[in-house]
């Protein structure tokens, strides 16, 4: 754990995480909580400027503060002014998190683990884990309780791959892949010909390919390619519920958050962000380090760098343009259902006027 968390101080976790401690240095602290939950004994955080408000009423005994915050704090209490204070926070919740669970090396009785799978002798394999003919389990790897590991496939050093987790035949991963429970990777792609009898399948017989240091979140469905490989490029962070199909090339240190779909054959850019319930539409270009924001529905390439909104996805001023316009639709209404009273007054006035 490092500190002693019963002999922890103010002073001590502003010293841990780098801060400058304004007010008490002796306030004892136990654990971390929300401005909202907090007691005088835990740290607390301001990580979003519209909780600054509950800064001064909360019981927080510590919060760490961005370095503008020049209200001082209350008698007893003690602010740690940060540069982030959310990645300082990040630090101080590891020193009063319960211990990390270890994993021995070796395979549990319960698992099944084909004779000619290659499973480095410093790996875990774990309860009712399968590793199928030819797999290969890289050097201190974690295969949680449940994990299935098909045939041919290859995992590098150090992954950590989560209980109930599918890895198909053939997949690749490098080193440092996270994935967590409920994900399948190398499903077949979604692919079937319409026919007058039904539709007919068609075979998906490519790979899927994660590269060092992903992380995949849970529940989510990474399609293997029709051909060639569905390919996660180093450093993607993927969030839980998301969908990605077959052929679809993820660059570079992407985010793809909650409820993402990506349709086949499209490549997201280095970089890129894809908020939540964003869908991508499939042999699309989107170009590095755009932002395609939540609920967005992408139809058309997108130039590299830009900021999309909405569906069909359009860039940011002209959806502010859109959005303006729409909201001087009432006024505009209303200064019609004017003119046609100013107009029904003078027709009625004129024709008064013809029959005098």
């Amino acid at each position: 754990m490092g500190v002693d968390q019963a002999g922890m101080t103010s002073a001590d976790v502003a010293k841990l995480v780098g801060g400058s401690l304004i007010g008490a240095g002796d306030v004892d602290v136990h654990s971390v909580a929300s401005l909202a939950d907090a007691t005088a004994h835990d740290v607390s955080f301001l990580g979003n400027e519209k909780y600054r408000p509950q800064v001064l009423t909360s019981a927080a005994g510590v919060v760490l503060l961005p370095r503008d915050f020049d209200a001082p704090p209350p008698s007893g209490r003690a602010w740690i002014l940060c540069d982030d204070p959310s990645s300082s926070f990040s630090c101080a919740v590891m020193q009063f998190a319960p211990p990390m669970p270890t994993y021995a090396p070796g395979k549990h009785p319960s698992a099944v683990v084909a004779a000619d799978a290659d499973v480095h002798a410093s790996a875990h394999v774990g309860p009712c884990a399968v590793i199928e003919s030819g797999a290969a389990i890289g050097e201190n790897s974690v295969i949680g309780a449940g994990v299935f590991v098909g045939e041919n496939a290859r995992l590098g050093g150090d992954c950590f791959i989560h209980p109930n987790v599918t890895i198909r035949e053939w997949c690749v991963l490098g080193e440092r892949v996270i994935v967590h429970s409920g994900t399948t990777i190398g499903s077949d792609g979604f692919g079937f010909i319409p026919g007058a009898s039904g539709h007919e399948k068609v075979p998906q017989v490519g790979i899927v390919q994660i590269d060092d240091d992903v992380e995949v979140g849970a529940q989510v469905a990474i399609d293997r390619a029709r051909f060639g490989r569905t390919w996660i490029q180093r450093g993607v962070k993927i969030d839980n519920l998301v969908q990605i199909a077959h052929n679809v090339v993820i660059g570079e240190h992407c985010f793809i958050v909650a409820q993402v779909g990506v349709s086949g054959s499209s490549n997201v850019g280095r970089g890129a962000i894809l908020a939540g319930q964003v869908g991508v539409a499939g042999h699309l270009e989107i170009g590095p380090g755009a932002v395609i924001m939540g609920q967005s529905g992408v139809t058309r390439d997108v130039p590299a760098g830009a900021t999309l909104f909405g569906t069909p996805a359009i860039s940011r001023k002209e959806f502010a343009r859109e959005k303006m316009l729409l909201h001087q639709c009432g006024d505009l209404r209303q200064s019609v259902k004017a003119l046609k009273r100013e107009l029904a007054e003078i027709r009625a006035a004129m024709d008064l006027a013809s029959e005098t």
